[in-house]
């Protein structure tokens, strides 16, 4: 389960030692410790991570086939996830040491910078091959993140792409070895710690208001 630590100034957000798929519980977990790292004392700046080789592998398919009338209530959290990351009053580094696959990516996306393992471990939104359309939330985030060329790559043929290829189509800002990529993100974090909270988060708001707007919208959805 998730879990969080802290580096100085930098809160450390571990999603686990699994497969770290967003099912209620986890997405719970992760919630709580983001509003405790949004609540806490400036200077203050979040780095999430995670144990092992996968960063996460996105929605818990096996739990949503399980629970098929929670799924379109569901859905609707997920997208409050990102956008509470996307708009987070704090400044965020994802730290991909491992698959960063599908919700995952988009969770990895929503961060304000990202490193990545370089050698080993890919990005890809898969959605395309497992015939699951992005819901407009999804898409939204995904677009407003990622420059169109490599949006339009990554979400139409469900590429892989390792660290460097991630780095080289400006999905990820830096692809480094497997031991620095906790220490550069924490690196890029502590940097940008004394930012004022509040500012911050006003800015982010309205830089990304459209698509906040869709991703806080909980009117169930459809999904698949």
């Amino acid at each position: 389960m998730p879990s969080l630590d802290r580096d100085g100034d930098v809160y450390l957000l571990d999603l686990g030692d699994g497969e770290n798929r967003f099912n209620p519980e986890w997405v719970g977990a992760v919630e709580e410790l983001l509003d405790e790292v949004a609540a806490a004392p400036e200077p203050r700046a979040l780095v999430t991570t995670a144990t092992g080789k996968i960063w996460s592998n996105g929605l818990d398919l096996e739990w949503m086939g399980a629970h098929t009338d929670q799924v379109p209530a569901f859905v609707p959290r997920v997208h409050a996830l990102f956008g509470k990351v996307l708009a987070l009053p704090v400044p965020t580094v994802a730290a991909i040491g491992g698959h960063c696959f599908a919700a995952g990516a988009m969770l990895a996306v929503a961060h304000d910078f990202r490193v990545m393992r370089g050698d080993r471990g890919f990005f890809c939104l898969p959605e395309v091959d497992i015939h699951i359309p992005f819901t407009p939330p999804m898409a939204a985030l995904i677009q407003a993140r990622l420059s169109k060329k490599a949006a339009h790559e990554a979400m139409t043929t469900g590429r892989r792409y390792g660290g460097e290829e991630a780095a080289a189509a400006g999905i990820v800002d830096a692809a480094v070895a497997e031991d620095r990529v906790l220490a550069e993100a924490v690196q890029r974090a502590a940097a940008l710690a004394g930012k004022h909270g509040p500012t911050l988060g006003a800015i982010k708001t309205g830089m990304y208001a459209g698509t906040l707007a869709l991703l806080l919208d909980q009117t169930p959805v459809a999904f698949g």
